[in-house]
């Protein structure tokens, strides 16, 4: 049976052991995949980009994909990160999730060797011909390259290629690919959290979201409101949200997000070299936009107890 991907699936990070990120941290990795659920999201991605998929071997690739599969116990689908610029390691990959259990495979435009479009049609093809769900993923600031609307819309006739995780940024060609692929079982799904609101009011289906990782509630309820009609609602959480959808990017993703999932006291440790931690500056916006997003009865709390410390001092 395939399964629905639509609503709010976060792109969950990878943790790794605090003082030692050449290790996974999988313990940690249940638990934070564990609060996400209780948190109503729709789905879980493991080993996307906000993953760390790319200084992963493929071994622990594997390892997050089966501890992902084993946690979520079948509650929501899980959509494994399965891509790359080599479409023999991006076929291993995919078996690899196809055979752990995951429901479909998150699949990244081939990145740095800039395909011509036969070359796409073929990649997608194949990795469509091991009868899995595929959802396709454009970001061009990441691959160097775009996947244009009329390619978008050949492949979706393609009953394997379920859908199209967007981060162009460019809102008149998500607008078309909606529009032009109403005819097929093909969702368009945001890949940027500010982007969310305005592709769902376009016909979007959801978002795989960095967000999400620290703010999976709220991301649920703009999601909902808006598919209940409720534009109000949906566009005072987009709104109340949008800083942190602006701090999470601060520097390369995941660096921010890392920072983030600790700063809230969930399991993270380190992002792996080449890219490195946040500096000071950086680490107290962030902090600062985390803080303002606590809910009110949090909020409350930490002011009774900070008064209480002043107290305590004098």
């Amino acid at each position: 049976m395939v399964r629905v991907f639509e609503g709010v699936f976060p792109a969950i990070v990878t943790p790794f052991l605090r003082n030692d990120p050449s290790r996974l941290d999988l313990e940690g990795l249940r638990s934070n995949v564990r609060w996400l659920l209780t948190q109503g999201v729709h789905g879980i991605v493991p080993c996307g980009s906000t993953g760390e998929s790319a200084t992963m071997s493929h071994f622990e690739h594997e390892k997050v994909i089966e501890t992902t599969v084993d946690e979520v116990n079948g509650k929501v689908p899980v959509l494994a990160g399965t891509g790359s610029n080599n479409t023999s390691e991006a076929l291993l990959l995919t078996t690899a999730a196809k055979n752990l259990g995951a429901d479909g495979v998150l699949v990244i435009s081939p990145y740095y060797n800039k395909p011509n479009r036969a070359g796409l049609v073929k990649h997608y093809t194949k990795i469509a011909d091991l009868d899995i769900p595929v959802i396709m993923y454009n970001v061009p600031g990441r691959t160097g390259q775009n996947l244009e609307p009329d390619l978008v819309i050949e492949l979706a006739k393609n009953p394997m290629i379920v859908g199209i995780k967007e981060a162009s940024g460019n809102i008149t060609q998500i607008s078309r690919i909606i529009k032009d692929t109403r005819e097929f079982d093909f969702n368009v799904i945001s890949g940027d959290d500010e982007m969310t609101l305005p592709i769902l009011a376009l016909g979007g289906k959801g978002v795989i979201s960095v967000a999400a990782n620290v703010e999976p509630k709220r991301m649920v309820q703009m999601h909902e409101a808006f598919m209940n009609g409720d534009l109000s609602t949906a566009r005072k959480l987009h709104f109340e949200l949008s800083p942190l959808f602006k701090d999470l990017f601060i520097d390369t993703n995941p660096i921010p997000v890392k920072k983030a999932v600790a700063i809230r006291g969930m399991p993270a440790g380190s992002v792996r070299l080449p890219l490195d931690d946040l500096d000071n500056q950086k680490v107290e916006k962030l902090t600062k936009t985390l803080n303002s997003l606590m809910p009110l009865t949090n909020k409350v709390a930490a002011k009774k107890s900070t008064e209480k410390t002043r107290k305590r001092k004098r």
